[in-house]
């Protein structure tokens, strides 16, 4: 039964077009038919005389031919509605308009070009929000460091401050600065990740080792917060490019120490399995809930709208964009004040 439905499915529109021009073959030629022997049967018309039959079928094939021109007008203008109501959703699309939707019933070609047509709008919308996202949220991140280096700056050079009030204000224009400088370079990394197709400069190194190290680099961070990290890490060595591999520990580790509360814990374990290399990040800090999570991959999202934590929304997308590049998966499991897990997994 389903082979029986695919195959009308696939040369229905072909089925169509061919009962369309024979129903206009058999309409023509019954009328033709109909006035032949109309005219025979009134004795206007003689087989017997040549001349009154050549003249006569003349006027029959000429007549065909107009009516059957006619019909074939009229019908195809009835049949091609569909396609005419594509092309005038196909003009509001080209003009930005991407709430734009196409029901089509019948010709199951028509159908299926219908429903691609819906899928390709739904998508161009998606995209479209994302963009406008991006930029909003890109301009926010962009102008508010930029904004606070400008007003503390004017207050130093205004004078009229002791020299705490100085250090306080330096300190702010360099943390500033700073935060610029990393959004700057985020910027940069995610534009340059996404430009990759294929992963260059490959060499086997051991993954255990270099987690080890991205533990040592990020110490001030989890230090400063009093955080314990307990690693456990089975040898495992990946063939890959390191620097860009680094790239997600480096991230998901600044991630989980972020959200983690004062003097919390951060789980980390590396193991290979039949499926291939499994990494797992899980910090009891304070989660999130199903929205978060729905959009926590894409860029400049941040859970946090109060923008309490330090961050511009980059670096999980970063993540995401590796893990692609290296064929692999990250998910994450997470519920508001009982934590995350961040579960990478690589070919």
């Amino acid at each position: 039964m389903k082979w029986m439905n695919k195959f009308w499915k696939k040369w229905s529109l072909t089925a169509s077009l061919i009962l369309f021009v024979f129903a206009v073959m058999l309409v023509v030629f019954a009328i033709a038919g109909a006035i032949v022997a109309l005219r025979y049967h009134k004795g206007l018309f003689s087989f017997s005389n040549a001349g009154s039959t050549a003249s006569f079928s003349f006027s029959i094939i000429a007549l065909c031919i107009f009516l059957g021109i006619t019909l074939t007008g009229f019908f195809s203008k009835k049949a091609l509605n569909p396609i005419r109501k594509v092309i005038r959703a196909i003009h509001k699309v080209a003009g930005g308009d991407f709430d734009v939707h196409v029901d089509i019933k019948g010709v199951g070609e028509l159908e299926e070009l219908s429903q691609s047509f819906n899928k390709m709008t739904h998508e161009l919308a998606s995209i479209e929000t994302l963009r406008s996202d991006f930029v909003n949220n890109f301009s926010h991140e962009f102008k508010t460091p930029i904004v606070s280096i400008r007003g503390f700056a004017k207050l130093l050079r205004d004078g009229n401050l002791n020299e705490e009030e100085k250090r306080e204000y330096l300190n702010i224009i360099i943390a500033e600065s700073e935060r610029l400088a990393e959004l700057s370079t985020n910027v940069l990394n995610i534009s340059k990740y996404e430009n990759i197709e294929i992963i260059a400069d490959k060499a086997p190194f051991r993954l255990d080792e270099q987690i080890r190290k991205v533990v040592v680099l990020t110490e001030p961070k989890w230090s400063a917060k009093d955080i314990a990290i307990n690693a456990e890490l089975d040898k495992v060595i990946l063939d890959g490019n390191e620097d860009l591999i680094q790239q997600i520990w480096l991230n998901l580790l600044d991630n989980a120490i972020k959200f983690s509360h004062q003097g919390g814990m951060i789980n980390i374990n590396l193991k290979s399995t039949d499926d291939g290399t499994l990494f797992s990040i899980h910090d009891d800090g304070v989660g999130m809930d199903e929205q978060t999570r729905a959009r926590i991959f894409d860029k400049f999202y941040q859970g946090d709208t109060s923008h309490a934590k330090a961050g511009n929304g980059l670096g999980l997308a970063i993540v995401q964009r590796i893990v692609d590049l290296c064929g692999g998966t990250v998910e994450v499991e997470s519920e508001p004040e009982k934590g995350s897990i961040f579960i990478v997994l690589l070919p």
